[in-house]
């Protein structure tokens, strides 16, 4: 008889998202983080003989977008961040985000907020993205193994 499949939970209340040591929270329904990089692991170059080569990118910085409610208090906090760091260009602050279903963790020493996030109105709760743009990753890890 075949062993019978291994049943995982998740809770998405256990993503720990924070900015500047301030935790963000109301996240709206759906995806609420997406990290994605900035480059490719490798370039590659074709020659006219057609010999290929590759060179390593040494870019492990990310853009990284949360979608809060609209209702979430932390658009007034992240607002309040993003208009200090353009009056004073000091608005660069770590950002991390913990899973605490496993063991994905992601940490930026240095990110700031890109732009303000597009505000509309409907008759129901709208969402607002957040944008952040980041420097070299501190620690990245999923499912236990450092990338």
């Amino acid at each position: 008889m075949p062993a019978n499949p291994l049943v995982t939970t998740y809770d998405p209340k256990k993503v720990v998202i924070t900015f500047g040591g301030t935790p963000i929270s109301g996240y709206a329904d759906g995806t609420f983080v997406d990290v994605s990089p900035s480059s490719d692991f490798f370039s590659k170059k074709v020659g006219a003989d057609g010999e290929v080569a590759r060179a390593m990118n040494n870019d492990n910085t990310h853009r990284v977008q949360i979608t809060l409610q609209q209702s979430s208090l932390s658009n007034a906090v992240l607002g309040a961040l993003k208009a200090a760091d353009k009056a004073t260009g000091l608005g660069m602050a770590p950002l991390t985000i913990t899973d605490l279903n496993g063991t994905t963790l992601f940490s930026w020493p240095q990110a700031w907020i890109v732009a303000d996030p597009a505000w509309g109105y409907a008759k129901e709760n709208t969402d607002r993205v957040w944008a952040f743009d980041t420097g070299q990753a501190a620690v990245i890890t999923e499912g236990g193994t450092i990338l």
